[in-house]
């Protein structure tokens, strides 16, 4: 256990000078269960004005959801691209978003899509262990960073997204027609 978190902290040590050398960023960690996360989450959504990516494993939160919805009525480009385990599960967001006109794409390239990632307005990045489900705010023990001004972080998700975005497909039976999505 002490050795595990003695690298925990070395990694986090490790990519704290790249953050700093970027200028003043706004970082804010948040903790499940019933840490806010899931509020930081929508309430970034709310603020962006300009693009939304998504990469996520599970995702069957109501609340995020509708922000990314909300969003995309705004005029924000929104595109998720989500583990392939999202066409089969009972309960996931991804037939709502697809439906309401969000592009929605399926990873199936790899065993598992595992990525919890946002990037937002090409400042913000959002990660961590935070799945974006009901479960994940209210039972789970996971973790949240909110990276504001971040922009060369967030051009290195941005750069992840497009290789996960170049091999994966629409969601089947989505009202989003494949060529309506070419730029993130």
């Amino acid at each position: 256990m002490m050795k595990t978190r003695s690298i925990l902290v070395l990694l986090f040590a490790a990519t704290l000078p790249a953050l700093a050398q970027q200028g003043p960023q706004d970082i804010h960690p948040y903790f499940s269960p019933r840490g806010n996360c899931t509020e930081a989450i929508v309430s970034s959504l709310n603020g962006a004005q300009k693009s939304v990516l998504v990469l996520a494993y599970s995702f069957t939160s109501a609340p995020i959801a509708k922000a990314l919805v909300d969003a995309k009525k705004r005029g924000v480009d929104v595109q998720v691209v989500l583990d392939k385990s999202q066409r089969s599960e009972k309960y996931t967001s991804a037939t709502f978003l697809a439906n309401e006109g969000v592009p929605t794409f399926i990873d199936s390239a790899h065993a598992i899509a595992h990525n919890k990632v946002m990037v937002i307005d090409k400042s913000t990045v959002i990660t961590g262990s935070f799945n974006f489900t009901k479960s994940a705010e209210e039972k789970n023990a996971e973790n949240l960073l909110v990276i504001n001004h971040a922009p060369e972080l967030a051009q290195t998700y941005t750069a992840n997204w497009k290789i996960h975005r170049g091999h994966s497909q629409p969601l089947q039976g989505s009202s989003v027609p494949y060529a309506s999505t070419t730029r993130p």
